[in-house]
């Protein structure tokens, strides 16, 4: 047996068999850069999807969080909004509604009813303070028709005729629909009817005085919590002829001078309605 195998020379021609090596070897090396190749794409296309999915849900994710946000601002407001005092409205009800009673916030120059309803209602004071009545100005009555809040105060003002053909006798209720802590004992209601006002307040818990003001009407203070029965005031108006009208203005504030004037009502709230029935009808 030899010891080196004989070098082949290159210029002779190849086998059968040695081609066909040849052959098999070009074979591998292309399936196998074709299958590099393949994969390679393969890769590149999933990365491709992944990062679309990563875009798409940090798209998705900002959208989710403004919609977040968005919500709490929106919350944030109501909350805001209800710490407040004013929400007053103001309703004639059914059956003085069928004896043609109206209400309008303003008179046309000939005295008649503009835009008559049988429900009015009242912005909202917001952002209030505590204030003493005689910081008000001395013409809430006069200064404006329907709403004119001032920046610690609410005021409005407003008309009721009586539009039927009988003389009526009017009863008139103001209640509270909602109380938060605490704020309607503080609070001062100055109702004018044709120019002469009355102040209504609660008598305070230690039965101490409140300030000296004319026309001056105590309720009882809330102690059952009963929002349906607590009527701030209950006014009867007599012989009310056809065609007349009545003026009316309130105005309500938060009394500083108050002893219940305390931080703990601080963020409260009151609203109030206003209800208008013919005497002897169930309000």
């Amino acid at each position: 047996m030899p010891l080196f195998k004989k070098k082949l020379n290159n210029d002779e021609p190849f086998t059968p068999e040695q081609l066909k090596k040849l052959e098999d070897k070009g074979d591998i090396a292309v399936d196998k850069a074709r299958n590099m190749t393949i994969f390679d794409r393969f890769l590149a296309r999933r990365d491709s999807k992944d990062i679309g999915r990563t875009v798409r849900w940090k798209r998705r994710a900002g959208v989710t969080l403004v919609i977040a946000i968005f919500i709490l601002i929106i919350l944030w407001i109501i909350s805001w909004l209800l710490t407040t005092i004013g929400d007053l409205v103001i309703s004639v009800e059914n059956g003085a509604a069928k004896e043609g009673i109206i209400i309008s916030e303003s008179l046309n120059d000939d005295g008649s009813m503009k835009d008559p309803k049988l429900q009015l209602s009242a912005q909202n004071v917001t952002e209030v303070t505590n204030i003493t009545y005689d910081w008000l100005p001395t013409d809430l009555d006069t200064e404006a028709d329907g709403e004119h809040n001032g920046e610690n105060y609410l005021a409005y003002t407003f008309y009721l005729t009586n539009n039927g053909k009988e003389t009526l006798d009017l009863e008139s209720t103001l209640k509270f629909t909602g109380i938060a802590k605490n704020a309607d004992e503080a609070l001062r209601v100055m109702i004018y009817r044709n120019g002469e006002p009355t102040i209504y307040a609660q008598k305070n818990r230690d039965g101490s005085p409140l300030e000296d003001i004319v026309n001056f009407e105590f309720v009882e203070g809330n102690d059952d919590l009963n929002l349906n029965d607590y009527v701030l005031l209950n006014d009867l108006t007599e012989d009310i002829e056809p065609n007349e009208t009545i003026k009316y203005t309130i105005v309500t504030w938060i009394e500083g001078n108050d002893p219940e004037c305390l931080n703990d009502i601080m963020g409260g709230y009151v609203k109030m309605q206003w209800l208008f029935n013919v005497d002897g009808e169930e309000i």
